[in-house]
C-alpha cells in the first residue's frame, strides 16, 4: 500500500488536508467519496509515512486513543448521551491535541453528524479500522460493546508490539554497542599505538599492520565516510518509503532465516486480530479486508488481501484466493475455510490471532535465548582479535630482546 495526502472538502464547505493509504489514487478518491467528501486532489505522498494513522508530531498515542474508547463505552453504557460524553472526555482528557479533536466530535455531533462521521474528519488521530467499527456499531445499536471492542484491539496490538520490541532492544543495542567499541578503537586506541610501533622500528606483524592502515584510513577519510553513509541512508531510506522498495523488503523480512519465522507470525496474528475484530463488529467482508490492507504494515500481506477482496467481489470465498497468494500458513487458511463453513469467521479469526500472540511470545523468548550469547561471542571475537593484533609487536620485541 501507497501512502497519499488528499485534499477534500466536507458537507459544510471546509476544506481538509491529510494522509491516507490506499493502493493506488483512483482507490484513495473512491473511499475519500464513499466517507461523503467532495475530492479535490490525491497526491503520491513523499517522505516518511505516519504511524497507525497516528502523526507523530501530534503527540497522540494509541494508548491515548484506548482510553479514550474504554471511558467511552462505559460511560455510553451508563446511559449517558453522545454530547454529554464527549463533553466529560473532552474535559478531563490529559493530551491536549486529543482534547481539542474531542471537542471537534462533540461540536459535530450536536449539530446532526453521526459520531462515525464526526470521526472520520480526523484520521490522523483515528485510524479506518476506528471508524469503520464505530459505523458497524451504530447501525446494529451496539456502539458501546463495539467501542470495548475497539479498545481490546488496541490493547492486544500494543502488546503484540511489546513483543516485537523486546525482540529488537537486545540485537540493536549490542550491535550499537559493537559498533561504538570499533569507531573508539580505531579513531582513538590504535593510532596511539601506531606511533609506538613507529618509535620501535622494524616490520610489523600482517594482522597488525592490516589494523593500522584500516585506522588511517578511518581517521584520514572520516568526513568522507560520514558523508557516505549519511547519503546511503538517505537513499536507502527512499526507496525503502517507495512501493517498489517496501514490496522488496518487507518480502526479504517474511523469507528472512532466522527471523523470517518471527515476521511472518507477527503479520499473520495483526491480520487475524484485526479481520476478527472487524468482522465480529458487522463491518462488511470487503470493506475488512480493505482496512485490514490499510493497516497490515507489510506490503506482501497488504496486496495477498487485496487479490482476496477482488476475487470475493466475483464470487470466490475468502480461504482459497489467501491459500494461493502462498503468504498465509495453510493452518490460517484452512481454519479460515472452516469458520466461512460455519458462520463463525469472526470467533475463527480471533482464535487464529490468540494462537499467533503465543507464538509471537515463545518465538521472541527463543532468539533472545539465541542471539544473546551470538552477540556476546561476536563482541568478543571483534574486540580479542583487535587486542591481540595491537600486542603482537610487543612480543615480537620481548622475543627478540631475550
Amino acid at each position: 500500500m501507497a501512502g497519499f495526502t488528499y485534499t477534500v472538502r466536507d458537507y459544510a464547505g471546509k476544506t481538509t488536508k491529510g494522509k491516507i493509504q490506499g493502493e493506488n489514487k483512483e482507490a484513495v478518491s473512491a473511499r475519500l467519496s464513499q466517507m461523503g467528501y467532495v475530492v479535490l486532489s490525491v497526491k503520491p505522498q513523499s517522505g516518511f509515512a505516519s504511524l497507525n494513522n497516528i502523526t507523530i508530531g501530534s503527540g497522540i498515542k494509541s494508548k491515548d486513543v484506548t482510553i479514550f474508547s474504554r471511558q467511552f463505552a462505559t460511560m455510553i453504557n451508563a446511559g449517558l448521551s453522545l454530547t454529554k460524553c464527549l463533553s466529560i472526555l473532552a474535559a478531563q482528557t490529559e493530551n491536549a491535541y486529543l482534547r481539542q479533536v474531542i471537542a471537534q466530535l462533540g461540536k459535530d455531533v450536536e449539530a446532526g453528524q453521526s459520531l462515525s462521521d464526526a470521526l472520520s474528519r480526523h484520521p490522523k488521530v483515528f485510524p479506518p479500522i476506528f471508524v469503520s467499527m464505530v459505523k458497524a456499531g451504530e447501525t446494529g445499536g451496539v456502539l458501546d460493546q463495539v467501542l470495548a471492542r475497539v479498545a481490546d484491539h488496541f490493547e492486544q496490538e500494543a502488546s503484540l508490539k511489546g513483543k516485537v520490541k523486546s525482540a529488537m532492544t537486545y540485537p540493536v543495542a549490542m550491535g550499537g554497542l559493537v559498533l561504538v567499541v570499533l569507531a573508539l578503537m580505531m579513531i582513538f586506541v590504535v593510532p596511539t599505538f601506531q606511533k609506538m610501533f613507529e618509535d620501535m622500528g622494524g616490520d610489523l606483524p600482517f594482522m597488525t599492520q592490516v589494523l593500522v592502515n584500516i585506522s588511517s584510513f578511518v581517521v584520514s577519510w572520516s568526513g568522507a565516510i560520514a558523508a557516505v553513509v549519511a547519503i546511503g541512508l538517505i537513499f536507502v531510506i527512499r526507496w525503502w518509503c517507495s512501493g517498489p522498495g517496501k514490496f522488496f523488503w518487507d518480502q526479504f523480512c517474511l523469507n528472512a532465516p532466522v527471523f523470517g519465522s518471527l515476521v511472518r507470525k507477527i503479520a499473520v496474528a495483526r491480520f487475524t486480530r484485526t479481520a476478527g475484530t472487524l468482522v465480529s463488529a458487522g463491518v462488511p467482508i470487503l470493506t475488512t479486508l480493505e482496512i485490514v490492507a490499510d493497516t497490515s504494515g507489510n506490503e506482501v500481506i497488504a496486496r495477498a488481501v487485496m487479490r482476496a477482496r477482488s476475487a470475493i467481489k466475483e464470487g470466490e470465498t475468502i480461504a482459497k484466493p489467501l491459500s494461493e497468494s502462498k503468504v498465509f500458513p495453510s493452518m490460517v487458511t484452512q481454519m479460515i475455510a472452516v469458520g466461512e463453513e460455519t458462520g463463525a469467521l469472526d470467533a475463527m479469526l480471533e482464535k487464529i490471532a490468540d494462537f499467533y500472540d503465543d507464538e509471537v511470545g515463545s518465538a521472541v523468548d527463543g532468539l533472545t535465548s539465541l542471539i544473546e550469547p551470538l552477540m556476546m561471542a561476536t563482541l568478543g571475537v571483534i574486540v580479542g582479535s583487535m587486542v591481540v593484533a595491537l600486542y603482537l609487536p610487543m612480543f615480537t620485541v620481548i622475543t627478540l630482546i631475550n
